[in-house]
């Protein structure tokens, strides 16, 4: 059997990853999904040999070490497409090309400097979760986030919605339903007793404690 490369291998194990969040784990449907279906027996074999997936009665799952390396790669890809798209304002397309090509080449260290950068995001533009890493954690201040709670704002400063990340989807329904979503421009009037958000031409109160779920960017 020809080597099989490890990028090839890691790509397998995203899709994986992928199928498990969306409750899927058959084979055949990983055979279609991955780009290069007709090689993934190969893929499958290798990826079984090394000890990364389990693969038996049509069934595939990640094992502890895939699981872990699968993490890694989601992880990077994730935050990648939230600094290309959020950050430097690039194009989905081309943003989720360049984030394929990010997850194979940034190091952790690179990869904790970009995730302190962008505040520690809890989920990519499409809100899938990004899987915490060890900066998480520590909440790395020698670095000042490009994204912060709405809650570090001063009066007075305007700023671009990057993520939202509520307690509960009904409460990221109500707020979408005032106009509170991911890239709209918002300036901070107030915060206390109650945050006041200027929104286009209208304003809007919010519970105090909804100030450290709204994430953005000061422009």
């Amino acid at each position: 059997m020809e080597q099989v490369s490890e990028e090839r291998i890691d790509e397998l194990l995203e899709l994986i990853w992928i199928m498990r969040e969306e409750g899927r784990d058959s084979a055949e449907e990983a055979r279609s999904a991955y780009p290069d279906g007709d090689d993934i027996s190969e893929l499958l074999d290798a990826a079984s040999a090394q000890g990364l997936i389990s693969h038996h009665d049509g069934h595939v799952s990640l094992k502890h070490a895939g699981s872990t390396r699968a993490s890694g790669i989601i992880r990077r890809h994730r935050l990648a497409e939230t600094l290309l798209t959020e950050i430097l304002e690039m194009d989905e397309s081309q943003a989720e090309s360049e984030a394929c090509r990010f997850e194979h080449i940034l190091s952790q260290a690179a990869t904790e400097s970009v995730c302190t950068l962008l505040g520690h995001p809890p989920a990519c533009p499409h809100g899938k979760a990004i899987p915490r890493g060890s900066c998480c954690a520590k909440f790395k201040k020698h670095m000042t986030p490009l994204v912060v709670p709405l809650s570090e704002l001063n009066p007075g400063e305007e700023s671009r919605i990057v993520f939202i990340a509520p307690k509960s989807h009904a409460r990221l329904d109500r707020l979408g339903a005032l106009g509170i979503v991911a890239g709209s421009i918002v300036n901070l009037h107030q915060k206390r007793p109650a945050y006041i958000l200027q929104i286009g031409e209208t304003n809007v109160a919010l519970d105090p404690d909804i100030g450290g779920e709204i994430f953005v960017k000061r422009i």
